[in-house]
């Protein structure tokens, strides 16, 4: 991507934030290795006014007084598990490219069905996150936007 482009997407995106673009700094390393601590991303805050979050977004929500970030593994409907280290959803392994197998060994959780108007997210570095199997699922009123963009660093380098 050209340099000139990098520095004026972080501009555009602070103009416009106001209307449907918002940065988000991530605070923690829940998310790793897809986002790391210190990454700067452009959420979407009007990508659920029309439909709910789906299974593999990664999202933002308001909870316990801090903006976190988090990926959709369950929505309304849905039963959830974990069965040593292997997410399942309504009795089917889950395909995760983005968890490590070696870091999830052991790990159980459910079965529990998501209740209506609500979705159930996970970091993606599960040993190091509090997610929805210890708050339980998120409201989708609390839902505040779609991750569309890391932007600082630049993807693809450190």
């Amino acid at each position: 991507m050209p340099r000139t482009v990098l520095l004026v997407l972080p501009v555009v995106a602070l103009l416009v934030g106001s209307l449907f673009v918002e940065p988000v700094r991530v605070e923690s390393t829940s998310m790793e290795p897809t986002l790391l601590s210190g990454d700067h991303l452009l959420v979407d805050d009007r990508a659920y006014r029309d439909a709910p979050p789906r299974r593999g977004d990664v999202v933002v929500f308001e909870g316990s007084g801090a903006t976190l970030v988090k990926r959709v593994v369950a929505v309304a409907g849905d039963t959830v598990a974990i069965e040593d280290g292997v997410l399942e959803v309504d009795g089917r392994a889950v395909e995760e490219p983005a968890v490590d197998p070696k870091t999830v060994d052991g790990m159980y959780y459910g079965p529990a069905r998501v209740p209506s108007g609500t979705v159930f997210v996970l970091g993606d570095n599960r040993r190091h996150s509090v997610d929805s199997r210890q708050f339980g699922p998120v409201p989708v009123t609390k839902v505040t936007g779609r991750v569309i963009l890391r932007w600082w660093p630049r993807p693809g380098r450190p």
